[in-house]
Formats: C-alpha cells, sequence, structure tokens
C-alpha cells in the first residue's frame, strides 16, 4: 500500500465515504472495509458522536481502546484491529497522523498452543469430504492458506508450472507465493474447465464481469470479463455487488467450507478442537517435523516475525517422542523402586 502515490479523498463526502473512497483505492478487502468502519464509529460514538475526529488525537485515541480493554474485556488481536482502523482514519483518509507512541491499557494475552493433527488424522478428515469442499480443504492443507486466501483465489494465482499459488494483498496487505501442491494439478485443471464453462454462459447471456479493485479496473479495461480474473472457487448463484449495485458471480461463500469441514471432522471421530485454519497450523507444523528450515516456512506462511513462526516448534511430533520423560529414566535404568507398602 505504502508505495501507492498518496490519496486524497473528495471532502465533499461525508466522512464515512471518504473512509471507503480510500480503501477502495488501496484494495482493501470489502470484509475489512465493514471491519474498519465498524471500529471507526465506535470511536466516534464513544466520544459522544457529536466531534469530529479532526478535533480529537492521541488522548481521544487512547481512552477509547483502553475502554475495550478494561470494560470490554476484548482479546489483543481484537484491540489491536480496532487500532489499525483508527490510525489508518487519521493517516490516510484525515491527513493527520497521530503523533507519539499510542500507550493505552493494554489488552490481556493469552497465547495458546495452535490446534495441530497428525497426517493420519488429516487424511481421516479429507476421507470424509467430497467435491469443491475437498478441494478447497486440500489446498488449505498443501498451501498453508487461510480460509479467505482460499476462497479468494483467482485462476490466473494458479502457477501449474513452477508448482505455486500466489496469494495476493494478504494479511497485512502483503503478497507471496506458496506451495501449491502437485498432488492436485489433474483435480485443479478439471474443475477449472468447469469454471471456464460457467464463465462463457455468463458471457453468453452479457455477463461474466467479475469484481475488480477500483485502481485494477481503471488500469486493465476490460479485465473483469477475462478468465484469468474470475475466481477459482465461483459462486453457483450471481449476486449483488454491495459496493457497485452491480449484478455479478461473486466467490464462494466461506461458511459452507467451514460447515463440510466441521461435518468432516465429526464423522472421522476427531476430538480435537479443529477448523478451516486448523489445516494452515498442520501445513506449518508438518513442514518442520519434515526437516524443513524454519525460515522457509515463515516465508510460505507470511509471518513478518519468525517468533510467529516459533510458536509451531512447540507442537512438533518428532520433538516430542523424541522426549524421554525423566521418570522413564529412571524405570530404564533400574533406578525406580517399587515403594513402600501400604499396609
Amino acid at each position: 500500500m505504502e508505495s501507492k502515490p498518496k490519496f486524497r479523498p473528495d471532502s465533499n463526502l461525508r466522512l464515512m465515504d471518504q473512509v471507503k473512497q480510500v480503501l477502495r483505492y488501496y484494495h482493501y478487502a470489502y470484509r475489512t472495509e465493514q471491519t474498519y468502519c465498524d471500529w471507526i464509529l465506535r470511536y466516534v460514538k464513544f466520544h459522544g458522536g457529536k466531534t469530529h475526529p479532526k478535533g480529537m488525537g492521541k488522548k481521544e485515541v487512547e481512552g477509547f481502546l483502553s475502554h475495550l480493554a478494561s470494560n470490554g474485556k476484548v482479546s489483543a488481536s481484537t484491540q489491536r484491529q480496532a487500532l489499525n482502523a483508527i490510525v489508518f482514519l487519521y493517516r490516510h483518509v484525515l491527513d493527520q497522523p497521530i503523533q507519539g507512541e499510542i500507550a493505552p491499557v493494554r489488552a490481556k494475552r493469552h497465547p495458546r498452543v495452535p490446534v495441530v493433527m497428525t497426517q493420519g488424522e488429516v487424511q481421516r478428515v479429507f476421507g470424509e469430504m467430497s467435491g469443491t469442499h475437498l478441494l478447497m480443504a486440500k489446498l488449505l492443507y498443501g498451501g498453508g492458506l487461510r480460509l479467505m486466501e482460499c476462497v479468494r483465489l483467482r485462476v490466473q494465482d494458479l502457477d501449474f508450472e513452477k508448482s505455486l499459488l500466489y496469494v495476493r494483498a494478504a494479511k497485512g496487505g502483503k503478497d507471496r507465493a506458496t506451495l501449491f501442491p502437485k498432488a492436485i494439478h489433474g483435480e485443479l485443471k478439471q474443475h477449472l474447465e468447469k469454471v471456464r464453462r460457467l464463465h462463457e454462459q455468463d458471457l453468453g447471456e452479457g455477463r461474466g464481469e467479475v469484481y475488480l479493485p477500483e485502481g485494477l479496473a481503471r488500469k486493465y479495461k476490460g479485465a473483469a470479463k477475462e478468465f484469468r480474473w474470475q475466481y477459482v472457487f465461483p459462486s453457483k448463484s450471481l449476486s449483488t455487488d454491495p459496493r457497485t449495485g452491480k449484478l455479478r458471480r461473486h466467490h464462494v461463500l466461506e461458511s459452507g467450507l467451514q460447515k463440510a469441514v466441521k461435518v468432516a471432522v465429526e464423522r472421522a471421530g476427531i476430538t480435537k478442537r479443529v477448523s478451516c485454519h486448523t489445516f494452515r497450523h498442520c501445513f506449518a507444523t508438518h513442514l518442520l517435523e519434515n526437516g524443513v528450515n524454519i525460515r522457509v516456512v515463515q516465508e510460505l506462511m507470511g509471518h513478518a516475525d519468525v517468533k510467529t513462526t516459533e510458536i509451531y516448534t512447540h507442537v512438533m511430533e518428532k520433538d516430542v517422542s523424541a522426549v524421554v520423560s525423566p521418570l522413564d529414566h529412571l524405570v530404564r535404568n533400574g533406578q525406580l523402586g517399587t515403594g513402600k507398602s501400604d499396609d
């Protein structure tokens, strides 16, 4: 985002419309747009709803964020999300960056070891899935994708020659390349033929235009109707784009895959708390178990800090299985007696 020229929103628009205008210029996802707008509105309402953010600053921001932590009992990640939205407002919409470090009462962090399935458990879950949902689950696991990264894949993001998946505007607005398992190349080619036929049908009916971020749509005239820009997993039905009002074929809803995974996990008899995101945890953990350098895993996962990747070393099966309990050491060395009798 920082490499793009500075954008000035239309000052005649209402504040929230200015926020949307800037977010769309920088290609933020629609869900992020909704989230940022919600936090900005909550920030304004917290301070009475009558004072324009231009008339507020560091003190008011800290007050709002501290309230979220102390009274709202929000998580650290939720508080950080609110902070990001407000910083965006001041820096990119109002062109009034907040001076100095923002130091609110911090929400408490509760570090959790990620849930990871064994490779056998992954196979069992896959065995209870079929069709497009199985293909998507294989991409989550085989490429370490987040749920929405998978759902938003475009045809041109699949590189069959290099066996790479290109993830655009991922978390933090960064692009990255990750693994595209050769084991599913054939399945995906067959799937893309179905997608092509659906797209040609849409074109024949005078439609076939997919959503593109505003800047890309202006730069690449007609690109929205090209096959390479279409979603890999398009919806079965057309829907109205809330940003433009146009009737388009969007990508599938993520809830469908979430439900399919939940059902498959239950049928596989797995009692761990498994979600779509668990496949991403498995991807990182199993790579590390197989001896892949942690820096390589960091790049594939798109982690800004290797410390984030290091958490997966805590659940590596090989590391744990190689460790011998001190009690077992005593037994092996014949140093553990039977103890005193209770009689």
